[in-house]
């Protein structure tokens, strides 16, 4: 027999509250009938929260308790909050997921093989350029965190705007092998940098401090992940040094 919950939540013409919704579904995944009650305009909703001392909606009652809105019905579950407040390494890891999985599939595609010498190539290149990517959506915010632990960005401010644009170009050009004299110099210089900079901060400062490895706006610590992103820059221009030509 399924248990009933009390879900209050906006749906007005030109807004429906997405927290509402995912409380919605939330509630019935968890095998609950939902006695769903929109508010339908501002001055309804007004009077609901001012009538249950509450700052938000939607608002889900649950055996008459209240237990709150999507973050605190979440937890009620089992489940974490979802708040993006804390630090996470999940934006890294999806970056490098999907560089690996483009690389293995580009692999298959133009050698019939999922594991060659280029997969590792292109993974580090594909990495390189979703970083980039992601710090090219808010230059500004990234440059902001980044002078924070760069130590040549905080000697020079255009640098820490320069970055991205550098990171970029030194991606695109050593996923097809292109242009050796640009490429390899970039990934060895602002990978150098960039290791020195974070081991300074991790490890000789002790910092805790949030990296701008995938954005001005991500909350991923700066530590061991930030450094190995630089090292395989590092490496990646030693390769190419290397081995000029497969």
């Amino acid at each position: 027999m399924s248990r009933t919950a009390t879900l209050y939540r906006m749906v007005m013409d030109k807004h429906v509250c997405p927290f509402g919704v995912k409380s919605k579904w939330l509630l019935e995944r968890e095998g609950f009938s939902v006695d769903d009650r929109y508010l339908t305009t501002r001055e309804e909703t007004d009077a609901f929260k001012a009538k249950h001392g509450v700052e938000t909606t939607p608002q889900t009652f649950i055996d008459g308790k209240r237990i709150g809105g999507y973050s605190e019905l979440r937890e009620h579950f089992g489940h974490d909050s979802g708040d993006a407040g804390g630090t996470s390494y999940r934006p890294v890891i999806a970056v490098f997921a999907v560089g690996a999985a483009l690389a293995i599939a580009l692999s298959l595609f133009v050698f019939q093989l999922p594991f060659t010498i280029r997969t590792a190539e292109w993974f580090v290149a594909f990495s390189m350029a979703m970083l980039a990517m992601l710090k090219l959506q808010d230059v500004e915010q990234f440059s902001t965190m980044f002078v924070g632990y760069d130590l040549l960005g905080r000697r020079w401010v255009p640098y820490a705007y320069a970055y991205p644009y550098l990171e970029a170009t030194a991606a695109i050009l050593m996923a097809g092998r292109l242009l050796p004299w640009l490429s390899i110099p970039v990934a060895s210089f602002i990978g150098t940098v960039g290791a020195i900079s974070v081991f300074y901060a991790v490890y000789i400062q002790k910092r805790s401090i949030k990296c701008a490895c995938v954005g001005g706006s991500a909350n991923v610590p700066l530590g061991f992940v930030s450094l190995s992103e630089n090292l395989a820059m590092i490496g990646m221009a030693i390769w190419m040094l290397l081995r000029p030509t497969l």
